[in-house]
C-alpha cells in the first residue's frame, strides 16, 4: 500500500477507507490513484482561484469517479449537508473528500460523524479542530459555520 501523501495540503485520513484534505494540484491525480481512491468528493467552488482545473475530467481518465457539491464558504447550509451525505452513502470506498484548506470538509464531516455515525460529540470535535475550529476563528464566516456544525443540536 502507498503511503499518504503528507505534502497534500491539510492531508488527513479519518479511517481505513475514508481521506481528506484542502486543495488538489495536477500530480495529486495519480498519487490518489495509487492509494486505490475510488471516488472523490469536492466541497470547493470550481471558481477558486486554487481549484484544480478540470477536476472531474482528470480524474475520470485516472478511472476516480467523482462528485461536486459547490458549498459557497460564507452559506453552508442544510442542502448541502444533505447532498454531502448522500455522495458519501453512494460512492464507493476508498473515498477521498476535499475543498480547499480541509475546512469545509472538517466542518461537514463533524456534522457526519455526530448526526450519522454515531461518533461522541468530543471525539468528533477533535477530529475537526485538527484542521479548524469555527468558534474559535476570527474570520467573518466563522458565526455561518458555528451554527452549520450545530446542525440540529443548537
Amino acid at each position: 500500500m502507498t503511503a499518504d501523501p503528507a505534502d497534500i495540503r491539510a492531508w488527513q485520513r479519518l479511517g481505513g477507507d475514508i481521506t481528506t484534505s484542502g486543495r488538489l494540484e495536477p500530480r495529486d491525480v495519480a498519487r490518489l490513484a495509487g492509494l486505490g481512491v475510488a471516488h472523490v468528493i469536492n466541497l470547493a467552488l470550481e471558481t477558486h482561484p486554487e481549484a484544480l482545473p478540470e477536476e472531474g475530467a482528470r480524474l475520470a481518465a485516472a478511472g476516480i469517479g467523482y462528485t461536486h457539491i459547490p458549498v459557497p464558504f460564507d452559506a453552508p447550509d442544510d442542502g448541502h449537508f444533505a447532498a454531502f451525505c448522500a455522495a458519501l452513502d453512494a460512492t464507493p470506498r476508498p473515498v477521498h473528500v476535499h475543498c480547499i484548506m480541509n475546512w469545509r470538509v472538517a466542518a461537514f464531516f463533524y456534522r457526519w460523524h455526530c448526526d450519522v455515525a454515531g461518533m461522541g460529540e468530543g471525539q468528533a470535535r477533535a477530529l475537526m479542530a485538527r484542521q479548524w475550529t469555527p468558534e474559535g476563528s476570527d474570520r467573518p464566516e466563522a458565526q455561518v459555520w458555528a451554527a452549520f456544525i450545530a446542525g440540529g443540536r443548537a
